[in-house]
């Protein structure tokens, strides 16, 4: 029996229970082994025969005479029991362990000072997200876009779908190109999940089903090892965007969307076919710029983007914290600049110019042609070196509220004075030194209030703790009216 050295188990000879390590149960199969020296034997000796210890977690019952897991059981019953007797006190527990939350929370006075709205005070409603075993990542980004109102609130109003062949007769439902053979669906058990917050009812929320269809159509994050969040944030908006590709009952998506004045203005951007709710939101259009320098001849072309990943300018990477005075801070603006300003090709990105008739060194300049209605940015902080991938640690300082995208457009004069400004929203954070350990978490601001979601556990926080992060996903709103005048 290969396990954990913490698991617990409770020995169902004398209903004891022991920690794995501590061995209890196999003691018990030892001390049965021992010849006896008066070779006399008591009736409870003879009956002793298996010793069974249940794990306290899944409730499997496992036998050290047999050296195999039991799958049957006694004639009245009794391991059955055992397991509902453990099931009642683990929800008691977890009662217990709510209510203890709660109460804590009431007291707690930076709580009281926080939750205070028009004079009365409200009571907690955020819910964390049950580890599945490293779904850290997942669960950031989750509870990151659960934030982003216009993006939640498409999926919460979705109407419950029925996976099952033929047209749900009298409901108004949706198809998804998921259905057929796979009988799964990405939008519905996303939907559901996003459901689930923010509702009060629980603490945390196990999202099994939906962890299990990412299983089944995006196989690079099949078992349990820790995956990079950002990665896992394109596949779920590339595989939702997809999905919803369909209609409602024959109507289609381009109706709906414009059905929502809010989702329709200025929506151009397309990718992969239609425009849906994930484009409408998180759809921006760059322009991309090529100038042969032996004959100065111009390539433009317009590429869509969910997101943009910005490098760290290599003159701030040894600059691991906040107060370092080794030089001046990396801010946002000098990753932004890094990203958009003009570079001169290396030798393995030589551009191949049509006029030339072939490769010629060349310079690159990337403008923003529209800005999305919610601006995600990717600090790259995992480069590969020759061996292994290494964890670029720099602070990066980044606004609450007030980033000012305007100089990056290109044509800053056709924007408004408060469409180029933003607000943040949500930050995901990298806890460790590497893509494929340590932990994620995330901030995320909630009307007015910013939250702290560590998987199961949620807690308020305030602004100064969240830009103090070391943000490895930034997700900016894009500002609807004048509320400030902070800029980056």
């Amino acid at each position: 029996l290969t396990v954990s050295k913490d698991k617990t188990f409770v020995c169902l000879f004398v209903f004891h229970f022991f920690r794995y390590v501590n061995g209890h149960a196999k003691k018990h199969y030892e001390d049965a082994q021992i010849p006896m020296t008066n070779h006399k034997k008591t009736e409870k000796q003879e009956k002793v025969q298996h010793t069974v210890c249940m794990d306290c977690s899944s409730y499997s019952t496992y036998c050290y005479r047999c050296d195999d897991f039991v799958v049957n059981d006694t004639k009245l019953g009794l391991v059955q029991k055992v397991r509902e007797h453990l099931q009642n006190l683990e929800n008691s527990a977890f009662t217990s362990d709510r209510h203890r939350k709660r109460k804590l929370l009431e007291n707690s006075s930076l709580n009281s000072k926080l939750l205070k709205v028009n004079g009365s005070t409200s009571a907690l409603c955020a819910t964390g997200l049950r580890n599945l075993g490293n779904t850290c990542f997942m669960n950031a980004i989750l509870q990151s876009l659960s934030n982003i109102q216009q993006f939640c609130c498409y999926f919460k109003e979705l109407p419950a779908v029925e996976l099952r062949n033929g047209k749900t007769a009298g409901r108004r439902t949706y198809h998804t190109r998921s259905q057929g053979d796979n009988n799964v669906s990405l939008v519905e058990e996303f939907r559901k999940t996003l459901c689930a917050l923010w509702q009060g009812s629980q603490t945390a929320f196990s999202p099994e089903s939906l962890f299990y269809v990412v299983w089944k159509i995006m196989p690079n994050f099949r078992g349990y090892q820790q995956q990079d969040a950002h990665e896992f944030m394109r596949y779920l908006l590339d595989h939702l965007h997809l999905e919803l590709q369909g209609g409602f009952n024959g109507v289609s998506r381009s109706v709906i969307l414009q059905e929502n004045a809010s989702l329709s203005a200025s929506n151009k951007c397309c990718i992969n076919g239609a425009s849906t709710v994930v484009t409408a939101i998180f759809g921006g259009i760059l322009q991309n710029e090529v100038n042969c320098l032996i004959c100065g001849t111009e390539s433009r072309k317009f590429d869509p983007f969910l997101d943009l990943s910005l490098d760290i300018p290599s003159q701030f990477r040894n600059k691991r914290t906040k107060n370092q005075e080794n030089g001046p801070m990396c801010t946002l603006r000098d990753c932004l600049r890094s990203f958009t300003d003009l570079e001169e090709l290396d030798e393995t990105e030589l551009y191949m110019c049509h006029k030339c008739k072939k490769k010629q060194k060349s310079t690159k300049k990337f403008w923003i042609q529209k800005l999305p209605k919610v601006l995600c940015l990717h600090l790259k902080r995992f480069h590969w070196t020759a061996y292994l991938r290494n964890k670029v640690d720099t602070y990066v300082e980044f606004p609450l509220r007030g980033l000012d995208m305007k100089c990056y457009l290109l044509e800053p004069e056709n924007s408004g004075p408060e469409s180029c400004l933003y607000d943040l929203v949500a930050v995901v954070v990298h806890h460790g030194s590497g893509v494929g350990s340590g932990h994620y978490t995330a901030y995320a601001a909630h009307e007015g209030r910013w939250f702290h979601f560590n998987d199961s556990t949620v807690t308020l926080t305030d602004e100064e703790t969240v830009v103090k992060a070391k943000a490895y996903i930034l997700f900016y709103v894009e500002r609807q009216a004048k509320s400030g005048s902070d800029k980056l």
